[in-house]
This record gives structure tokens, sequence and C-alpha cells, in this order.
């Protein structure tokens, strides 16, 4: 569900929004902006739907055993 906001900014950045972001593109332009800002992914769920892709957690577990014989093998 959408829903409607009015809020205030300078003119300059007004005047900036219409000469740079297309004709009634400007609501989708700021929700892109600010999602990842306001908006917190459910991780657990995230994190859970990805580990029941197989092919992805061989290949992550992969990944991991070649890192770590990568640090064993570092000189400090």
């Amino acid at each position: 569900m959408q829903r409607k906001l009015t809020i205030t900014v300078d003119e300059k950045v007004y005047e900036g929004l219409h000469k740079t972001i297309p004709p009634r593109k400007i609501s989708k332009f700021v929700e892109e902006l600010l999602r990842p800002h306001v908006v917190r992914p459910n991780l657990e769920s995230s994190y859970a739907q990805m580990a029941k892709d197989k092919k992805r957690e061989e290949e992550a577990m992969e990944w991991a055993e070649i890192t770590f014989k990568d640090i064993a093998h570092e000189t400090g």
C-alpha cells in the first residue's frame, strides 16, 4: 500500500529534482534513496531462505574452506 507524504525542501533542491528527475518519477527516486535507511530486512528469514539453496551453500562452504586454508598459511 502506498501513502502520500508532503515534505518541505529548500528551493534549490526542489528545482534540482525537477531538472534532474523525469516527470512523475520523483516519488520513486526519493523512496529508493530512503528505503535502505528506514526499512530493515528480516535477516532471520532471509538467511533461512538462503540456507535452502543447496548449490549456494556448497559454494559458500568451498569459499570458506579455501579462505581458512589461506589464513593458516600466512606468516605473521
